[in-house]
């Protein structure tokens, strides 16, 4: 499926996934095809960068391992596929820090006394938007509101019970919340 102009310019204005490449350019071109079959796809301005507009996250997870089990060069093309429950658009640091401080801590819940860490794929925004300090103030504000309901996490690198993405391109940002056991199941999510 070849998307014309003004569709790319709608997904790259809305998109909810996030996949990058190795860097061939016949790889792109494969992984392009076989990805339209689960999604609007588009081309980044960023090397080996695309992006999706998909339905469905677990929808996507489904199919994708599907296509990766039934035929696993996929992986020899396509480094990560990512797709994001939450999305939002932002013109400023103080803009992003306050959007994915709300969709973490909606997140709570689910984090209570679990162990998780923070890991951001920034594409854009270079010096105004320092990964670590991005990564560090979203575990700040993670680690405070589960000790205000008493049930503290604690952040690890190593097999955590979570691990939030966040992918940015530009003013746009996407974020999920992975289990242990996706990590585990989806191997092309590849979030650390």
């Amino acid at each position: 499926m070849q998307v014309d102009t003004e569709a790319r310019l709608s997904v790259l204005e809305s998109w909810n996934a996030v996949v990058t490449l190795h860097s061939e350019e016949q790889a792109s071109r494969r992984a392009k095809g076989l990805l339209s079959q689960l999604g609007e796809v588009a081309r980044t301005e960023y090397f080996n960068v695309l992006v999706m507009r998909i339905d469905s996250v677990r929808g996507f997870l489904r199919d994708f391992a599907a296509m990766c089990a039934a035929e696993p060069g996929i992986l020899n093309d396509i480094s990560r596929a990512v797709p994001l429950t939450d999305t939002f658009d932002f013109a400023a640091r103080s803009e992003f820090e306050a959007k994915a401080r709300g969709v973490v801590l909606s997140w709570i819940p689910a984090l209570r006394g679990a162990t998780f860490y923070v890991r951001m794929h920034r594409r854009g925004f270079r010096r105004v938007m320092p990964t670590p300090e991005e990564e560090r103030f979203l575990d700040e504000a993670i680690l405070q509101a589960l000790q205000a309901e008493g049930a503290p996490g604690k952040v690890r690198f190593d097999d955590p019970d979570f691990a939030i993405d966040i992918e940015t391109i530009d003013g746009r940002a996407g974020m999920s919340l992975w289990r242990r056991e996706d990590l585990k199941a989806y191997e092309f999510l590849r979030v650390g």
